[in-house]
């Protein structure tokens, strides 16, 4: 056997691999600038986005502009120590789709839907004036064609979400004002691409009938089969992999990257397809999983600094000698996006009555400007429209830097005050925080299913540990040392999974020959004010609702309580059927009760349908009105138990959550048939279902559980 071009090559001769320190100790390594060692290029990356963050946080400066400054210091038009070859640019591409990924993620979906104008407002405002205004100069100061002057314009009537690391790092994605940004940032892109797309087309001759249909329709395909099929496919994968492990995050992964290549087969875009993937996941991937934690974690820490360094990298100072006519072009390009960007947010504010740190922050984040930029300036020069040459990617250039600077400042200067209005709001005015204890008992399934409904409803303004206890029957000395060993192996295994999701977790064991008592006495010594509880449905012969054990705890304590079983994983939750008994909306903690099943609501981005039992809605839909956070809900009424049945039969399907406010026998609302309905579920659904136990302890105010206008 032989090999082209392996005379020289002998068969005998052994494979002799030269190792790192071998060259080393010839003398043939070196490290030459700009870098090209794959190794000194990663590690000089990395130090940089440790160190540069660190050193402006101490100027209170968004740590992103640092990033962004040292690209331009190291990059081919600095110190010219790292190249923007294929590696950077690849990762920085990959930065920018991860980022537009990660918005769509943790935009708040039901309230993006039920406001949804907004978002289509701004983003049409945020396009349209930008565009006549700059297509109106272009033609008018810089003497180009209509074509080239729309063109022109497209460069900043898109906007890049440079600065939405900075909403992140404040916790203010889920704002109103914020939400409609960032809705209205697909809207705004695409617009802007599809300007690209046209001009093109008119300018290689290609702008016909057949361009028209292809484009609409592969729009139109792409946007429909993705909302439609990776929903679905989430939900079968996140089925059968009920487990936490590195196949979701992969899983999640190829969704986002397939989506990214099918948008530029359609002719947009990737980030468009990775915003909509965002979008498409939202509601299967809950903000307080680990999963979640492992996304931003990737994407904060390599990803998205990778792309804010490539950003730095393109700036070179010496444009700004270039001549007059770059100057004019940056000039242009910067008054217009200040101007009309700040316009479209004002606009907006003015419309929706937005506070000024909200428009301020609506314009800081849409004056960003990057990826689609560059995108359009360098196909327009490479296309050869007229006006678009060299003069006019250096002033985006300049334009890019300034506003790089500028627009992460902006939302950091006025997100902070969002931020700390937020703080501000009345949410616990008792002298307890918020704090849940889930018992696990020895037997005990599958606790991890609790620990997700628990984390599901934990308010993260509490900051509060989650507190898990299992309680140990006494034995024999030794039987009891091994029973407490086992219980402590059992429940670090539930702190491994908190630990992931960034949730603390306190784990107690107790000793005690009364369960019931051992659990009622750790939430007397933790202050509890949740209890989360397992069931499996199953009858047992002391059974008065659910056991001896949990009807004890029931009758023992007066905290908020939920007794749950857990089938299916809460974020394949489509839907949250709500039974509400009648008198129910008598009880003391009937908007607390309510503001846990919302928190589910809006976890899971699931509807709420609810089921009023022999009583009118309009009770139900006063007090829904006046929940936080809101949460669009259907009220359906039956006349009495009798008929309770088929809603619950139907209720049954897959995706499905019941959710039954229920009373303790001493608690207004109290009804005989509450005793037997747990049963009755547990009969008609093979889904997930929790009975809810409001609170009785008297509340001095339950405004922490309410929506203030």
């Amino acid at each position: 056997m032989s090999l082209a071009g392996s005379d020289s090559l002998s068969v005998a001769s052994p494979l002799v691999v030269e190792s790192p320190l071998t060259r080393l100790l010839e003398g043939s390594v070196a490290l030459t600038l700009p870098f090209d060692d794959p190794v000194a290029i990663f590690g000089l990356a990395v130090a940089i986005f440790l160190i540069a963050p660190l050193v402006l946080k101490r100027y209170r400066l968004p740590g992103i502009v640092g990033i962004i400054l040292v690209g331009a210091v190291i990059g081919p038009n600095g110190l010219h120590l790292l190249e923007r070859g294929e590696t950077i640019q690849v990762l920085g591409e990959v930065g920018l789709i991860y980022l537009l990924f990660i918005a769509g993620l943790e935009i708040n979906l039901t309230q993006f839907v039920a406001y949804r104008d907004r978002s289509i407002v701004f983003g049409l405002l945020s396009f349209a004036i930008p565009q006549a205004v700059g297509t109106v100069v272009g033609v008018a100061v810089l003497d180009l064609s209509v074509a080239a002057a729309s063109l022109f314009a497209a460069i900043f009537s898109s906007h890049t979400l440079l600065a939405y690391p900075v909403v992140t790092e404040l916790g203010i994605a889920k704002n109103e004002a914020i939400t409609a940004t960032i809705g209205g940032t697909i809207l705004t892109d695409t617009l802007a691409l599809l300007v690209l797309a046209v001009v093109i087309a008119a300018v290689g001759g290609d702008l016909d009938a057949a361009f028209w249909v292809q484009l609409t329709a592969g729009l139109a395909v792409f946007f429909v089969g993705v909302w439609l099929v990776v929903p679905r496919l989430g939900r079968w994968f996140f089925r059968i992999h009920s487990e936490e492990s590195y196949f979701e995050y992969l899983f999640v992964l190829a969704v986002l990257f397939g989506c990214a290549i099918l948008a530029e087969l359609v002719g947009v875009e990737h980030i468009i397809g990775a915003f909509l993937a965002g979008l498409a996941l939202n509601r299967l991937i809950p903000e307080t999983g680990p999963l979640m934690n492992r996304i931003e974690f990737v994407g904060n820490a390599l990803f998205i600094p990778f792309f804010l360094l490539s950003v730095g990298m393109l700036v070179d100072a010496r444009v700004f000698f270039d001549g007059a006519e770059t100057l004019l072009i940056a000039g242009s390009l910067l008054v217009m996006v200040v101007i009309t960007k700040y316009l479209a947010a004002w606009v907006t504010g003015r419309l929706y009555d937005y506070d000024r740190n909200e428009v301020y922050s609506m314009f800081g984040l849409s004056v960003g400007q990057a990826a689609a930029a560059l995108a359009i300036v360098q196909i327009g020069f490479d296309a050869g429209v007229g006006g678009f040459d060299q003069h006019m990617i250096n002033g985006v250039v300049v334009m890019i830097l300034v506003v790089s600077l500028f627009s992460p400042a902006l939302v950091q200067r006025f997100g902070t005050e969002i931020a700390r209005a937020r703080e501000r709001e009345p949410y616990d005015p008792a002298t307890a925080p918020q704090r849940i204890l889930v018992p696990v008992a020895h037997d005990s399934r599958d606790p991890h299913s609790l620990l997700e409904l628990a984390m599901t409803i934990r308010d993260e303004r509490a900051d509060e540990p989650i507190h898990a206890v299992t309680v140990v029957r006494p034995g024999t000395v030794t039987q009891t040392a091994a029973a407490v060993g086992d219980a402590e192996t059992r429940l670090e295994t539930l702190a491994d999974e908190t630990t992931a999701a960034a949730v603390p977790l306190e784990t107690h064991t107790r000793v005690n020959h009364n369960i019931a008592s051992g659990i009622v006495g750790s939430a007397v010594d933790n202050r509890i004010t949740t209890l989360v509880i397992g069931w499996d449905g199953a009858r047992a012969r002391t059974q008065r609702v659910f056991g001896h054990v949990i009807d004890q705890v029931l009758r023992r304590t007066t905290q908020l309580a939920l007794v749950a079983r857990i089938r299916e994983r809460l974020t394949t939750t489509q839907r949250i059927v709500l039974v509400l008994p009648p008198n129910v909306a008598r009880n003391d903690g009937i908007a607390e009760a309510l503001h846990t099943v919302a928190l589910v609501a809006e976890q899971t981005g699931a509807p709420i349908h609810g089921v009023v039992v022999g009583e009118e809605s309009a009770q139900f839909e006063r007090v829904m009105d006046g929940v936080a956070p809101e949460q669009p809900v259907e009220f359906d009424t039956v006349a009495g138990w009798d008929e309770l049945t088929e809603p619950l039969r139907s209720a049954g399907e897959a995706g499905d959550l019941i959710v039954c406010l229920s009373s303790r026998r001493t608690d207004t609302g109290w009804h005989p048939e509450l005793q037997t309905l747990p049963a009755r579920i547990a009969q008609l659904t093979e889904g997930n279902f929790v009975i809810l136990y409001p609170a009785v302890t008297e509340q001095t105010d339950d405004r922490q559980f309410l929506r203030f206008s």
